[in-house]
């Protein structure tokens, strides 16, 4: 049996409303750095790390996507190809957590996963070092059970708990890789039966 020695290209994308973190948990994963500084997104971020995964090289890309609908149009090129989606929201707003339905909702109509059922989701909790928290931990671990997501939780600003939801992003990627680009699986269409909805309807 030959091994392919090249690096697995995994894509990874963080979805969720703007002001949430998600660009600083991608700077401080990837690079290591932090600033108070906010800038919005415009349009698309694009970062790539090579991590070691039990003897399997693989390339992250990590696609942060802008959380304001003037930027919904480019979802859906963004999303297709997507191996594991990270939904991030801000643990001192309600309403960012209560949009995550709507995202995940927007990603499956727009992405098109090969099995949506199987598709990998990742919950992030950001921004556990502000005071004031409206979203607790046992209200986000529910969800997650009710949609199969897993669930992680951290700092950007503190460095805390920055890598795990990243590493398990890769190895759930990896594992969509190998069960959907590896075997020969052929193409079959994809039809969404769930309505699109509003992200403004907030059901907590």
């Amino acid at each position: 049996m030959i091994e392919n020695k090249d690096p697995v290209t995994l894509k990874i994308i963080l979805i969720g409303d703007s002001g949430v973190g998600k660009s600083s948990f991608m700077n401080r994963y990837v690079n290591h750095r932090f600033t108070n500084m906010y800038r919005a997104t415009i349009g698309t971020d694009f970062f790539s790390k090579t991590v070691n995964l039990g003897g399997d090289t693989v390339t992250l890309q990590i696609w942060d996507t802008a959380g304001t609908e003037r930027f919904q149009s480019l979802g859906t090129p963004l999303y297709r190809g997507a191996h594991c989606c990270l939904l991030v929201f801000d643990v001192t707003s309600k309403a960012s957590f209560c949009a995550l339905e709507g995202w995940r909702k927007e990603f499956l109509v727009q992405g098109e996963p090969q099995d949506p059922s199987d598709f990998p989701f990742i919950v992030l909790g950001n921004k556990t070092d502000l005071s004031g928290r409206e979203v607790s931990r046992r209200k986000a671990m529910q969800w997650c059970e009710e949609i199969g997501a897993q669930y992680f939780e951290g700092s950007a600003k503190e460095d805390r708990d920055v890598e795990k939801p990243f590493v398990r992003a890769a190895h759930s990627g990896l594992q969509q890789y190998k069960k959907h680009t590896l075997e020969n699986t052929g193409h079959f269409q994809i039809t969404c039966k769930q309505p699109r909805e509003s992200r403004n309807t907030c059901e907590c």
